[in-house]
């Protein structure tokens, strides 16, 4: 008689094997090298020892050691972990120290993994993690709601340190290269044929990022990526506490001027952005606005140097998830505000400098064609640029 099989007990069986097979194949919790971290490790050992030498812990974390416990005392209580009876957690101020190490200098997750003596998982998570804490704990702290009387500080040092009048910041896009994501076809594909997200940044008078927005698609260009993000629309609205329009500086014969934001040949012409002339063939006066207007508009391109300069993770190609790779973005940018210097701003511009690498632009950020009035205030800001009250004695060599 030829005995019947139970389907159900045949399931169970197998399904028990494969987990036994799975149990014996991960035989330990922590490999053996990573159980000895704490006599070899990076963390145990170098980093202890940098805090004794300031310039070589700048160079090795961007930062001082006073600004990184100072960072630590904010994103630390985020990063703390339960110890289980596997594994020892990590402390916050070692997964602290392996994102900074990442920012950087752009090392795989493997490389650093080798010389922390940790997982590569473990510091993949813990960049992820640190990143998105610096985020959600800094991003209010370090990009506050604009208000009136905070425009008008900005326009103020505009005029005074880079001659511009009425301006309320200088705005620019650059492409952050990525791995290419897995299905996602062309879309962030850009023009220079690599992968990539957006970064569009406004700028005060300081080099401090006033406005962010990561995580445009790189081939969105054309789309206008200004017109479609928070900061276009609400000055398109006007629901943004741009002051109300003001004369230029000691001179009320061209009227009031709206406060507006400088740029490139890229963005749009609206009343509240200027951008240059195009041509190379016109009129003197118009070369005089552009070198006005190209003179403001250099702070936003010293930022973005000064940032790649700190953060050289910017130099590289990003392998992780966009929405992983728009958490690291947004966190240099909140730690590049967090860090600003005005005397150490010179040294990280000398750098960016030295290795000549430069963020790739954005192109056509927005329509090329502006309304008439807008047309109409970039020549009374030219008036201006050639009237006593608003020249300034070496314009006329420079063009």
């Amino acid at each position: 008689m030829v005995p019947v099989v139970d389907r159900r007990r045949v399931t169970a069986l197998y399904l028990l094997l494969k987990n036994l097979r799975k149990r014996r194949r991960r035989r330990i919790w922590v490999h053996p090298i990573n159980q000895r971290r704490r006599q070899f490790g990076a963390f145990h050992h170098l980093v202890t020892e940098l805090r004794l030498d300031d310039d070589r812990h700048l160079k090795y974390f961007r930062m001082s050691a006073e600004q990184m416990d100072e960072l630590l005392s904010v994103v630390g209580p985020e990063l703390a972990r339960q110890s289980t009876n596997y594994r020892a957690a990590i402390e916050p101020k070692q997964r602290l120290a392996i994102t900074l190490r990442f920012l950087g200098t752009g090392e795989s997750f493997s490389s650093l993994a080798l010389q922390y003596r940790l997982g590569t998982s473990t510091v993949s998570g813990s960049v992820h993690t640190t990143c998105r804490t610096i985020e959600s704990q800094m991003l209010a702290m370090q990009f506050p709601k604009p208000t009136e009387d905070m425009w008008k500080v900005i326009a103020g040092k505009f005029w005074s340190k880079w001659n511009f009048p009425n301006c309320i910041g200088a705005i620019d896009g650059k492409h952050v290269n990525i791995v290419a994501p897995a299905h996602s076809g062309s879309m962030f594909f850009n023009y220079k044929k690599t992968f990539s997200i957006v970064l569009l940044a406004l700028v005060d008078a300081d080099y401090k990022f006033t406005f962010i927005q990561v995580g445009d698609f790189g081939r969105a260009s054309d789309g206008g990526v200004f017109q479609n993000s928070i900061l276009g629309r609400g000055m398109e609205a006007k629901d943004l506490s741009v002051p109300a329009d003001n004369p230029l500086p000691g001179s009320g014969v061209h009227g009031p001027m709206p406060y507006t934001m400088v740029a490139d040949a890229a963005f749009p012409l609206k009343t509240y952005m200027m951008r240059p002339f195009p041509g190379s063939n016109i009129p003197r006066w118009r070369r005089i606005f552009n070198y006005r207007l190209s003179r403001a508009r250099m702070v936003v391109e010293c930022a973005f140097g000064i940032l790649s300069a700190r953060w050289r993770v910017l130099h590289t190609r990003l392998n992780m998830k966009p929405e992983n790779a728009d958490a690291v973005v947004m966190a240099t940018c909140i730690l590049h505000n967090y860090l600003m210097t005005p005397s150490q701003n010179q040294t990280w511009l000398d750098e960016a400098e030295e290795r000549g690498n430069v963020l790739p632009a954005v192109r056509n950020m927005g329509g090329n064609r502006g309304s008439r009035e807008a047309y109409d205030v970039r020549e009374r800001f030219c008036t201006f640029f050639c009237s006593p009250e608003g020249r300034v004695a070496w314009q006329d060599q420079m063009v």
